[in-house]
């Protein structure tokens, strides 16, 4: 009987797809899904792509493995991918390895590692970006995990990995929940990048009086510039796309009402903990949920709203709106960055950020031209604490800022939403302020519960009896 090199037990979309791109560059794949019926569709349909070798059971799946095994668990995150795990261990042996490639939340990955670590077993949780189409033509993978298993695991991933000017986009990211925390962080981006996207439609549409079509070409104009990328390529055939059963633009039979899996709302509640602003990503994930509340938007309907009257020249305010979503863009990546080496800080993972902006370049749903700028950027700085003090970002975003400035005007002017275009920018300008507001927040606090402040002109921790003579006194 043929051995495996690898097995994968889950076979919805994702997982399908993943064991076809194993089989297709020649590892012989053992496939299980708990719906047999699955597994032998597989094999019908796809079996000669490479070498399937099926199983019925658990037991059948790690007999078909060879030694020492390697099992990817392609199930919904949560309490599915606990019951799969608890199902297989007691079959593993020390040495032996589980890959968990769902978008597990990190701290369950740790806990998982921790527990199949005391029994020898390797576990390495696996971020894998790139929808169905990257699982069998190449995604973006993000591996956890020991060094000792990505040496074992490593090769084989980094073969049906994307690649980008002959480079694999996969890189062991670092101990335990490293690789699903960075897949997080991915997704939040994504978030951002998406509702940032939207809202440049929206000013397009709303703001310049565009049709879809129209819009499309201008996407497609600016997938040929700095803005190159898999979101801002597919914007383009979305809204030149055409609804055939009512011949009307198809993003207008689209209900406007976006969904969200749990990764965005992972990366927001993170960075809280952690203390980092991501404030893009947060009025995305916002965004999508204001969007799904239809009683309350009915409510207010009714609202006054101002009489907008639109930009002159649609051309000059397109290239104006170009440049804000470059700079809105840029912000974005950099919270989320930010968001990793924080991450890595607090749990020891020593994740390399340039790395990361490497696998991204390709095989995942943000992949962009400007990646390589961001891996340029640690290459020059690994330590820089924002990307926004690149000289490359920090010259892109003076450039940008007049027009920047322009479109968030426009848009509270024409009544347009744009909460990602406006937080990015107050980012950007609260970064770059001498004084914050923040001095005035302290002295409230202090006030009210004497929670002290420090001084500008001297060490110490301070506290001011409001109540009393209010004296200063040293605390």
């Amino acid at each position: 009987m043929q051995e495996a090199s690898i097995g994968v037990t889950g076979l919805a979309v994702m997982g399908r797809n993943l064991a076809r791109n194993l089989a297709r560059h020649g590892h012989p794949v053992a496939v299980h899904n708990r719906t047999a019926a699955r597994t032998e569709e597989l094999v019908a349909e796809f079996g000669h792509e490479g070498t399937f070798i099926p199983a019925k059971t658990p037991r059948e799946l790690v007999a078909a493995l060879r030694r020492p095994r390697r099992l990817i668990v392609m199930v919904k995150a949560g309490a599915p991918t606990d019951a799969v795990i608890a199902e297989f261990a007691p079959l593993l042996e020390p040495g032996d390895m589980i890959v968990d490639g769902g978008n597990a939340h990190f701290s369950d990955t740790r806990r998982r590692e921790r527990w199949l670590r005391e029994h020898g077993i390797h576990f390495v949780g696996t971020g894998i970006s790139g929808g169905e189409e990257g699982a069998l033509h190449g995604p973006s993978i993000m591996p956890g995990g020991s060094a000792e298993s990505y040496r074992e695991l490593g090769p084989l991933l980094e073969d049906i990995a994307a690649k980008v000017d002959g480079v694999p986009c996969c890189t062991h990211v670092g101990p335990d929940g490293a690789g699903h925390f960075v897949k997080m962080v991915h997704n939040g981006i994504e978030y951002a990048d998406m509702q940032l996207i939207g809202e440049a439609y929206d000013l397009l549409r709303h703001g310049a009086g565009l049709a879809p079509s129209e819009i499309a070409e201008v996407f497609a104009a600016w997938n040929r510039g700095r803005l190159e990328s898999y979101l801002i390529e597919i914007t383009a055939q979305v809204l030149a796309h055409t609804d055939p059963a009512t011949g009307r633009p198809f993003v207008d039979v689209v209900l406007d009402r976006a969904e969200q899996k749990g990764t965005g709302r992972w990366t927001v509640q993170t960075a809280l903990e952690l203390g980092v602003p991501v404030s893009g990503i947060a009025e995305a994930v916002f965004a999508r949920a204001l969007s799904g509340h239809a009683a309350l938007r009915r409510a207010a309907r009714a609202l006054p709203g101002p009489r907008p009257s639109r930009p002159a020249d649609a051309g000059s305010f397109a290239d104006e709106v170009e440049k804000a979503l470059y700079a809105s863009k840029i912000v974005a990546y950099a919270q989320g960055f930010h968001q990793i080496q924080a991450g890595s800080a607090e749990y020891g993972w020593n994740i390399d950020p340039g790395a990361m902006a490497t696998i991204w370049r390709g095989g995942c749903i943000i992949r962009a031209r400007f990646l390589d700028r961001i891996r340029a950027a640690y290459a020059a700085d690994p330590a820089t604490p924002t990307l926004l003090a690149d000289e490359y970002f920090a010259q892109a975003l003076g450039d940008a800022q007049d027009a920047w400035r322009k479109v968030v005007a426009t848009a509270a002017h024409l009544g347009i939403p744009a909460p990602g275009f406006a937080t990015a920018l107050s980012y950007y300008d609260a970064l770059r302020a001498e004084r914050l507001p923040a001095a005035l927040t302290q002295a409230q606090r202090d006030f009210f519960g004497a929670h002290t402040y420090r001084r500008v002109d001297r060490e110490g921790s301070y506290h001011t009896r409001w109540a009393g003579d209010r004296a200063e006194i040293a605390v």
